[in-house]
């Protein structure tokens, strides 16, 4: 069965795991049938869906890998027939000054023979806008938001323009709000505008839901359109579908639960305290506990302390720190280095879980997740109904369900509440 008879309309590459459900969770509230693959699949699609999300964990390799990625992506995509392409990052636009936002763009534009997308991270469910160009997280700009302080990607500016602008070498735009208010009409004619002044790349405005589903339209025969997960909500319209609960749908859940969390952000760490007061069983893994080949023996003493909890409710095995305790292990490890040992950890951490009974598992940060569902062999994922603004419950062909939150998504009670969903 190909995929052209099977209509795939919208093929996605996303640059980490949480990325891609956060991605697919919008399309499929706004009635898409969705299925998120982990990694660049050797087969081609096999399920009548409308769209489908290939998820990397290229954020923060080497920008000639994360091209090479990227493309493989985009070529199987293009072999299963979808009509346009969709790059996928980050709501806080998680980069540095080399990429991989930019370099990767450019190089789908290349293959694509494009000359002209867009760019906004935009996502005002969960406090993403974008005003004049600069980002906001929340009420305050990116840059005060606490993204300044994260461990791989460090965003010091807000100005998205600027900030797209020292990844590529297109000429680098802006579609304002005042024209995005105005509708389709006005938002194609400052994209011909831009055009004809050699503007390859246009930052776009969006403060609220309405600009998103005004820009939508707009975008209809656009070959690549390169965002966040907000400008999907959208996009299902232009080939005629709306929100629908079938499109949601996973089997029951059944089997134990747990809380795996790797990410430091602000978002995250009161995601742990949340849970460590209303008196559950937490285990802190102290990524300096992981040195010297004691890794192995820390995951061993996890799961040995986990096992007898796991009857009574979910249990927490979390690294997630404040920043000055982050930046002191990496001053001591480095950078890499102490990244790779929790991620590792936490992942043997996963897949010892799952290996006890667990078959509701929810892992925090963006990393972290990428390495989990390594571990467990995860190749797809059905993508079921929201927890919170960009982060749903999705369901591996193994029988396991699992979320995968985005470090600075979700509210501050997302660990317990996240499991009354699937009740």
């Amino acid at each position: 069965m190909s995929a052209l008879k099977l209509g795939l309309k919208l093929g996605c590459i996303a640059d980490d795991f949480t990325g891609a459900t956060d991605l697919a969770n919008n399309l499929v509230r706004s009635g898409m049938r969705v299925v998120q693959t982990i990694g660049v699949p050797t087969s081609p699609l096999a399920a009548d869906v409308d769209a489908v999300v290939v998820a990397l964990k290229s954020r923060t390799i080497p920008a000639n890998e994360a091209i090479a990625q990227s493309l493989e992506a985009l070529q199987w995509l293009q072999g299963q027939g979808a009509q346009q392409i969709y790059f996928k990052y980050c709501s806080t636009f998680d980069s540095t000054p080399e990429g991989n936002i930019g370099p990767v763009s450019e190089a789908l534009m290349d293959a694509l023979g494009c000359d002209f997308t867009i760019a906004t991270p935009a996502f005002p469910d969960n406090g993403r806008t974008v005003f004049k160009g600069y980002l906001f997280a929340g009420n305050v700009l990116l840059n005060e938001s606490g993204m300044q302080n994260h461990p791989l990607t460090p965003m010091t500016d807000a100005n998205l323009v600027r900030v797209m602008q020292a990844q590529t070498k297109r000429k680098v735009g802006l579609i304002d709000y005042k024209t995005v208010a105005q509708g389709e009409a006005a938002i194609r004619e400052r994209i011909a505008a831009l055009r004809a002044e050699g503007v390859g790349v246009a930052v776009v405005d969006a403060t609220n839901n309405e600009d998103l589903h005004r820009l939508g339209p707009a975008l209809k025969d656009m070959p690549l359109v390169t965002a966040g997960s907000g400008v999907a909500i959208g996009l299902p319209a232009n080939w005629g579908l709306k929100p629908s609960l079938q499109a949601s749908q996973l089997p029951t859940a059944k089997g134990l639960q747990a809380v795996v969390s790797g990410s430091c952000s602000l978002a995250t760490n009161a995601q742990v305290a949340h849970f460590k007061a209303t008196g559950r069983p937490a285990w802190a893994i102290a990524p300096a506990s992981l040195m010297h080949g004691q890794s192995e023996a820390v995951v061993q003493q996890v799961l040995a302390w986990v096992a007898p909890l796991l009857k009574d409710g979910p249990v927490l095995v979390y690294s997630t720190a404040e920043p000055e305790a982050v930046k002191a292990v990496q001053a001591q490890l480095g950078v890499a280095e102490a990244g790779a040992l929790v991620e590792h950890a936490l992942a043997a951490v996963a897949r010892g879980l799952v290996g006890l009974g667990v078959k509701q598992l929810v892992v925090a940060g963006g990393e972290t997740s990428g390495a989990c569902v390594q571990a467990l062999d995860i190749a797809q994922l059905q993508i079921g109904p929201q927890i919170d603004p960009g982060v749903p419950w999705c369901h591996a062909p193994s029988g396991v369900h699992i979320a995968l939150k985005s470090g600075n998504f979700g509210t501050e009670d997302f660990f317990t509440k996240a499991f009354t969903v699937l009740a």
